[in-house]
């Protein structure tokens, strides 16, 4: 389970800032997977509860969460 990764923090984002729910060291980014350190954390979404490596993954998330496409929906010609 995720919540049992050694010093993984919980965080409640808000829009400027966030709040510690649960300390730890890092967080995971919600796109890539990578470990983000705290002091390093400037890219979340207070609307999604995500956190983000950079712009980059940032921008993919917003277009993820703006333009959902199930698998189910795409076409697949094999």
């Amino acid at each position: 389970m995720i919540g049992d990764v050694p010093g993984l923090a919980v965080l409640e984002y808000d829009a400027a800032d966030f709040a510690i729910i649960r300390p730890g060291q890092f967080v995971l980014c919600a796109v890539s997977g990578a470990r983000i350190d705290l002091q390093d954390l400037k890219y979340w979404s207070a609307r999604w509860q995500e956190a983000y490596r950079g712009a980059e993954e940032a921008t993919a998330a917003y277009l993820r969460h703006q333009n959902p496409v199930a698998e189910d929906d795409i076409a697949r010609h094999d």
